[in-house]
Formats: C-alpha cells, sequence, structure tokens
C-alpha cells in the first residue's frame, strides 16, 4: 500500500508544495512543530533513511540544505533544524524545523495554521529558493 507521501507525490492529496525536481519533494508538514516546518520526502517509496544507497541519500542532503536555506530567508528564525525520525510514515523524510528555542524541535508542540497562511509561505519559500 502506498504511503501518504507517495500519494501526494503522485497528486492525489494536496500538498503546500515549496520545491520539487526529479527526484524529491518538499512541502509544508501540515501538523507543523513552528511556522515554516517543511518535510523533504524522496519520490522513491524508501521506508527507512539509511536504506537509501549513498549517493541518494547525499542527494536527498543536498536537496534539503537548498530548501533549508530558503526556509531561513522566509521565516524569522534563528537556525533550521533538521530530524529525522521516521515512525509516524513509513517514507524516507527529512523535517526541516524553523528553530528559536529548543522547544521548537519538540514534536509534542504543534502550532495552527489557517489554509491561507500555508499557501503564502509555501510561495515565499519557493520563491526565496533561487535567491
Amino acid at each position: 500500500m502506498a504511503s501518504i507521501f507517495t500519494k501526494i507525490i503522485e497528486g492525489e492529496i494536496p500538498a503546500y508544495k515549496v520545491a520539487e525536481d526529479d527526484k524529491f519533494i518538499a512541502f509544508l508538514d501540515i501538523n507543523p512543530n513552528s511556522k515554516g516546518h517543511t518535510l523533504c520526502v524522496p519520490k522513491e517509496e524508501i521506508d527507512k533513511i539509511f536504506d537509501m544507497g549513498e549517493h541518494m541519500y547525499l542527494q536527498l542532503m543536498q536537496f534539503s540544505r537548498k530548501v533549508a536555506h530558503a526556509i531561513e530567508k522566509s521565516v524569522s528564525c534563528n537556525r533550521v533544524g533538521m530530524a529525522v525520525v521516521g515512525l509516524e510514515v513509513p517514507h524516507v523524510h527529512v523535517h526541516l524545523i524553523p528553530l528559536n528555542e529548543m522547544d521548537d524541535m519538540r514534536f509534542t508542540k504543534k502550532i495552527d495554521m489557517k489554509d491561507e497562511e500555508f499557501k503564502a509561505l509555501a510561495a515565499k519559500i519557493a520563491e526565496n529558493l533561487n535567491s
């Protein structure tokens, strides 16, 4: 059965996309720890990050780095943290989380955002990808 991320990649489920290339996609987490919390996901459905081939793993890190820089330009934060947990969805994904305090990295702290806020933020991060 396809993961929720595969369904997003295939367009079956909508997402607030911020970046995409032939191998990876980045979209806003709909249950964010902080404003700008973004997921970077390989289009190939792989369960665990360390099951990825080394080349693809490095490409995911390069893609995630580019997205993190765009997030820093789009959201007021001290830095962008990165986490790979992988228990909630059996599909590799990197969490990029804008941080102003350590609690922003806790997955028990969530913020509420409206659809319009998600759309505007996704567009802003996408605009900052190449700047």
